[in-house]
Parts: structure tokens; sequence; C-alpha cells
């Protein structure tokens, strides 16, 4: 089964167009961090390259995590079984503030997860993702791979408290998790004013080469219903903080969660923790899916109602399992 795309393909612009689109005079409007909050800001990789303290066999780790980071479509069909790459949502380098920087995760896990209901290690966190944005399965634990981003995410981090949680910039929940009233129609007016430049009228994002440029926001190609981006409120603060592209913070609070709300009501494949039943599904995972359209019904449409899985050949990678130290 695949989706029928929602609404009529046109031809999506060329790269240049899509630049274009960010206007360099519009000014950033970004939330100030609150009294209180640490600010870090991340090291570069031209800060890596200087540091002479760190060993040159361990600068090669830590780069190839930065090139999974940022390249992460290399392992298309391996990981990754959708168009996304890690900096599609974790902006500059996985860096920015306001952006889901990632270096938090290494300072404050092991620690208590609701997604899941038991506690988390770093490894398990970037496994996430990779089963639910990536719609794929993550690096084995312990493997080279996951070693290198392991050590991406924790080189991000240097000299950043460990256990600091009220981190300014942190995560995608600035908006807070408590929905205005939403509208489809508003929502989808902002898509097409505002996104379908480079994410296609279609939602399908657009391609050069063969290469992701900009990804799919909806469908096959795109994150699956188990993904944080699926949550509306998370949506909306990363659309508020980093969209449209070059112009971060020019919508309007309400039009950022419109637009959240309008993306996250189109198709996507199926949440790998699926039981056979969506309606299930959402109540056994409500914790999550209560902030998600996943389960109800959108213009008279039951979101989630399917067994497509997409691109990939399975539905619950072995890395989703639950631990407990009963």
């Amino acid at each position: 089964m695949k989706f029928a795309r929602v609404l009529p393909f046109i031809a999506v612009l060329p790269l240049a167009a899509a630049v274009q689109a960010a206007d360099p005079v519009v000014p950033v409007n970004l939330p100030e961090p609150k009294e209180g909050q640490y600010v870090h800001n991340a090291p570069t990789v031209d800060d890596l390259m200087a540091d002479e303290s760190i060993h040159p066999e361990l600068k090669k780790v830590i780069l190839k995590g930065r090139d999974m980071f940022m390249n992460t479509q290399q392992y298309r069909g391996e990981y990754v079984f959708n168009d996304m790459n890690c900096k599609s949502c974790h902006m500059g380098e996985g860096r920015k503030n306001w952006s889901g920087p990632i270096w938090p995760a290494a300072t404050t896990l092991p620690d208590f997860r609701g997604k899941n209901g038991h506690v988390n290690s770093l490894e398990e966190r970037i496994a996430g993702c990779f089963s639910f944005s990536m719609n794929g399965t993550p690096p084995d634990y312990g493997s080279d791979d996951m070693l290198a981003m392991l050590a991406y995410h924790q080189w991000l981090a240097k000299d950043a408290p460990v256990y600091e949680k009220n981190i300014a910039g942190r995560g995608f929940s600035s908006l807070g998790n408590k929905l205005p009233e939403l509208s489809y129609e508003q929502g989808e007016k902002v898509y097409q004013d505002n996104c379908a430049i480079c994410h296609g009228a279609d939602g399908q994002g657009q391609k050069k080469d063969g290469q992701v440029v900009f990804p799919a926001l909806w469908g096959d190609n795109s994150y699956n219903w188990g993904a944080g981006m699926t949550r509306i409120f998370t949506a909306a603060s990363f659309i508020k903080n980093n969209m449209p592209l070059g112009k971060p913070g020019s919508l309007s609070d309400q039009e950022a969660w419109n637009v959240a709300y309008f993306v996250n009501s189109q198709e996507r494949p199926q949440d790998p923790r699926y039981t056979g039943d969506v309606k299930e599904t959402r109540e056994k995972f409500l914790n999550f899916h209560k902030h998600t359209t996943y389960g109800t019904e959108v213009n008279g449409k039951l979101l989630g109602d399917h067994d497509n899985t997409g691109s990939k050949p399975f539905l619950k990678p072995d890395a989703l399992r639950p631990r407990t130290f009963d």
C-alpha cells in the first residue's frame, strides 16, 4: 500500500529558486534564554582540528560521527529508509540552539524517558531517532558506527555541565504543549505560501541528481507516526524557530501551530510500535500520541489506519525493546 498524495503535484522548483526564498532582510526572531538557563556554545570543526589535546585517532572518530550526522542518506537502505538526514531536524550540525541541539543528550543521559517508559542511555536515544525519525533501524549498540555517533554527540558537549537540565535552546518545546485552536485550512495556506517552495506542494520534498535537498514532510519518504516530530507542539516549535529556511521566527505563533497541524494531518509510515489496530496503538502509547493526530479522524479520514511501513521491509527494529531492573 502506497499513500495517495493529498495535494496535486507541481514541478518542484530548482534549488536556486528555493534558496532565493531565504530573504536575508527578514530579521531573526528567536526566543531569549530564560533567567537561570544555561547557554552552551558547542564547538566547531575548526575548534576540533585546532585542539591538540584530542588524540588524532579520536578526531577521526568524531569526524566520522559528524559525517554520519550530516549525510545520513549514505546509509539509505541500511540504517535509513526515508529522505531524512540527522541534520534535517537538528540543524546547524546539531549545534544550533532552538533546533534540538544534540549535545544535551550527552550531558543528561542516562535518564528516564516517558516515550518508552524506562531509563535510556545515549546509544538508545540515538537508536530512537533512527527507528522513528529515519523510519529505519540503528547501528548496533557497541558498533563502530554507533561509537562514532556517540563521539560526535559527546564532543559537542565539551565543557558543558553534566546533568544540568535547565538548558536554553534545548529540544523543540518553546511554544509549550498546550494547543491553541487549530485550523487545517489556515495551515494549508501557510504551507503553500511558505513551505511548498522547498518541500513541494505535495509534501514530497526535492532531490537534485538523486540527492535529497529538502526532505519529504509526509508520505513514504518522511518520518513515521512514532517520530517526535509528529507531536504538533514539537513541529510547531521547530517550525517557529527554524522555518522557513533563512527566515526563522518570521511566522506568527498561530501560523506555526496551524501549519504543524496541517503537515501532521497527512499520512506517513506506520508507528513501529503498531499492534495491528491503530486505535489500540494510540491508546497504548497515549502519553505520546495524545499530542499527535495518529488514530484520530481528520477531514473524515482515520489517520494511521494501515500497515504501510514505507520503503523498509519490516515494522519494528530490534533496538526497540523494553528494559527493566526488577
